[in-house]
């Protein structure tokens, strides 16, 4: 079974955000904005150019504004692929293909300003070592996923972004709410549930498990929440905010409670093996540390 999920922006862990609202950007990440802003002089400076340096010039802004996205997606998600114990390698290497951009780019940029071809090479080349240098690469192999069925992760991770889904649209409820004490309330919850995501994907041998929370009961919640939005929006009536507070503390109790006993089961597991092995052991004459 399942590991806990223990990253430093973890939910639930003490140096972890206390809401629900995302981790904040990166260093990495906030340095891809210069990126972008490196790309307007080339749109500028198309308008003053002859028909081919005008098209040389917005090419080579579009390159590098489509580089600078590319590399913002791949930090992040190389901080995903960092963050979890067990995680696929991306499937896209957007850090490999933003790189080969922005070398694209600054020689297009630096040809179209009548610089000779060596030059424009030179500049390009210079320009993705330089890429590589501040954003890295991509990850390109799987970690800790020795044991785990492929299949079953394809499983875990269709159900856990139906149950992101159910999150995302109890979030807007919560926010056309209007009330702060509210919406705090529903970002406790989506930590919890997402500590509960963590840790089925950590092992999807846990879904089974998990499937009934990450469905059945994250879609009544946002059911829930959406109703209580329209009653709320409508008359303020306190006895429905009282249930739904109610409904919130309840749904929990019982997803912590259940993230719990998948960790417990992990323990268990682990106890189990180290029995069998002592006995295996014993057995060949070895002795063993109770």
């Amino acid at each position: 079974m399942a590991e806990q999920y223990g990253g430093k922006y973890s939910p639930g862990q003490k140096n972890g955000p206390s809401t629900g609202k995302p981790a904040p950007a990166s260093r990495e990440e906030r340095r891809t904005f210069w990126m972008f802003l490196a790309a307007i002089p080339f749109a500028l400076k198309a308008f003053w150019q002859e028909p081919v340096g005008l098209a040389l010039n917005l090419a080579a802004f579009a390159t590098l504004v489509l580089a600078a996205w590319l590399t913002r997606e791949g930090v992040r998600a190389a901080k995903a692929y960092a963050a979890r114990r067990s995680a696929r390698r991306p499937a896209i290497p957007r850090k490999l293909m933003a790189t080969a951009l922005t070398g694209g780019g600054l020689f297009m940029g630096a040809f179209a300003s009548g610089g000779a071809l060596p030059s424009a090479i030179l500049l390009g080349v210079l320009g993705s070592m330089l890429h590589v240098f501040a954003f890295g690469t991509d990850p390109f192999t799987d970690k800790g996923m020795e044991d785990i069925d492929p299949f079953q992760q394809d499983r875990a991770a269709r159900v856990i972004a139906e149950g992101e889904t159910h999150l995302k649209a109890m979030k807007a409820a919560a926010d056309r709410i209007g009330d702060r004490n509210i919406t705090a309330r529903v970002d406790r919850f989506m930590i919890t549930a997402r500590t509960m995501f963590r840790t089925v994907e950590d092992d999807p041998r846990d879904l089974t498990a998990a499937r009934k929370y990450l469905g059945v009961y994250l879609m009544g919640a946002r059911d829930a929440t959406i109703k209580f939005a329209d009653i709320w929006n409508r008359s303020k009536d306190q006895r429905a905010r009282a249930d739904y507070e109610a409904l919130l503390n309840d749904l929990e109790t019982n997803f912590d409670a259940r993230t719990k006993l998948l960790l417990s089961d992990d323990k268990t597991d682990l106890d189990i093996e180290i029995d069998v092995l002592r006995d295996r052991l014993n057995r060949e004459g070895l002795k063993t540390e109770q």
